[in-house]
Formats: structure tokens, sequence, C-alpha cells
């Protein structure tokens, strides 16, 4: 089951790992689209297209950068179905945790909110082949 906003007890544990694992973390988002945005006159797509083009450059002044997005055509296991999976990178923990908390997300938040139905959200950290 997904949820809009972060569950506190992982943002914590994300948090008190920011203490102690260094360098780049990549957040793996897995996006499904309300038809129709909350108190809004546009679709779900648009209002998080908006929080998209509001958070980019709150990415960048941190140091990261989007990897990769595109549509998730079919789903070959599992059972939800996405309609879009992004990848961004971050510095470090430390560096998604301030805009995270930021007064500059408080203020588009509503469009990530608003246009989203569920999503899930998954802090990813590089390993060798061997460590899989």
């Amino acid at each position: 089951m997904s949820a809009i906003r972060p569950n506190p007890a992982e943002f914590q544990k994300l948090a008190a790992e920011a203490k102690t694992k260094t360098g780049p973390v990549v957040m793996l988002n897995l996006l499904k689209f309300k038809e129709r945005a909350d108190g809004d006159e546009v679709s779900g797509r648009e209002s998080y297209m908006r929080y998209g083009r509001e958070v980019k450059p709150m990415v960048e002044a941190l140091g990261g950068r989007m990897l990769w997005q595109g549509r998730a055509d079919q789903m070959l296991i599992g059972e939800e179905e996405w309609d879009v999976v992004a990848l961004v990178e971050y510095p470090s923990r430390e560096a998604f945790i301030k805009m995270a908390t930021s007064q500059e997300m408080a203020n588009i938040h509503h469009h990530r909110e608003g246009g989203l139905d569920r999503t899930v959200l998954i802090a990813c950290t590089a390993v060798g082949q061997e460590s899989i």
C-alpha cells in the first residue's frame, strides 16, 4: 500500500542514516496520477508536472539531477500499475532531507499531493554487482 506523504518512521531512519551513509542517493519514484487533481481544474498529471517544474531548480541547487524518467508501459511482475517511473539523484541523503523539509517544498507540495493517486519512493544506494 502506498501513500502520498512519507512514513514518519522511515523518514526518521533516513535522517539517522544521513549521519553515517555518505555519497549519492537515488530516489526511485513510482507515480500513479489522479484523473482530476484535487481542488484544481487540471488533470492529476498536469498538477504533478507543475510540481516537477518547480522542484527541479530546488533539486539542482542542492547538486542533484534527474537521471531518468519515463512511462510505465507494462507491468510484467507485480500487481500495482504505475503511470511514470523516475530516478532522481541527490548528492546525499542530507541534501534530500534539506529539500524535503524546506519551506519551498511546503509551498509547492500541494501540486504533488493533489495530482497523485498513489506513489512509492525508495531511497537507493549504488553497490557493486558482486554485492547484490
